[in-house]
């Protein structure tokens, strides 16, 4: 069950493998989460020292959630990886040219993860074909709809 998705990250990058990673939260994280107000516009994840890690994704907290402490809604998160997948994706991203990116935040048996894509950049002409390629793609349901009835 899909809580956010990165929309700008598909018209952005073409992926190429999906990750799922755990994310380590503070308790108003995942309340705040829950409640919907989690932003991954403008995020992105970065390898540093065999570790992985979520930058700039905005999680706005709630005001009930967060009377103790002063949050900070774009910190830095530790995401969860196997060793033998960091070691794979540091390698890919050091090497071939490759971005990592986070594609969405889901519930999986109760617990927030967060989908990353290895992904390679898009150049303006790809975008513009693959926006040809949707309007197309929706021209013809339009048509096979009305040949239906």
């Amino acid at each position: 069950m899909s809580i956010v998705d990165n929309r700008k990250a598909f018209h952005d990058y073409f992926i190429e493998e999906r990750f799922e990673a755990g994310i380590v939260l503070q308790g108003w994280e995942a309340k705040s989460i829950r409640a919907g107000r989690v932003q991954l516009k403008e995020a992105y994840v970065i390898v540093r020292n065999e570790e992985i890690f979520l930058f700039g994704s905005h999680i706005s907290p709630l005001a009930t959630a967060s009377t103790h402490i002063t949050p900070d809604p774009v910190r830095t998160r530790k995401l969860l990886l196997k060793s033998e997948e960091i070691k794979k994706l540091s390698a890919k991203v050091e090497r071939s040219g490759y971005t990592l990116v986070p594609l969405n935040l889901h519930y999986q048996r109760g617990y927030i993860k967060c989908e990353i894509g290895l992904a390679k950049g898009k150049k303006q002409h790809d975008k513009r074909d693959t926006e040809k390629q949707r309007d197309t793609q929706r021209e013809i349901q339009a048509v096979m709809k009305q040949n239906r009835r």
